[in-house]
């Protein structure tokens, strides 16, 4: 998997998920963090993930 895609694809699994769980925030955070920058893309599926959420269509997954 190509490191460009790695957060597009991590945002598409909680949109096909209709949620949001600790792995995939967990996943996403570390991405952040290692990439030290986010692309305009990225920037965006991050946007539609975070309306999608305040919209209530996604939902955040509490961890156990």
């Amino acid at each position: 998997m190509k490191t460009s895609e790695i957060i597009r694809q991590l945002v598409g699994r909680a949109l096909y998920f209709k949620c949001l769980t600790p792995d995939i925030e967990n996943e996403i955070n570390y991405e952040l963090t290692r990439q030290g920058h986010i692309s305009d893309v990225d920037y965006e599926a991050l946007e539609l993930l975070m309306a999608e959420m305040d919209a209530g269509r996604i939902r955040l997954v509490p961890s156990s």
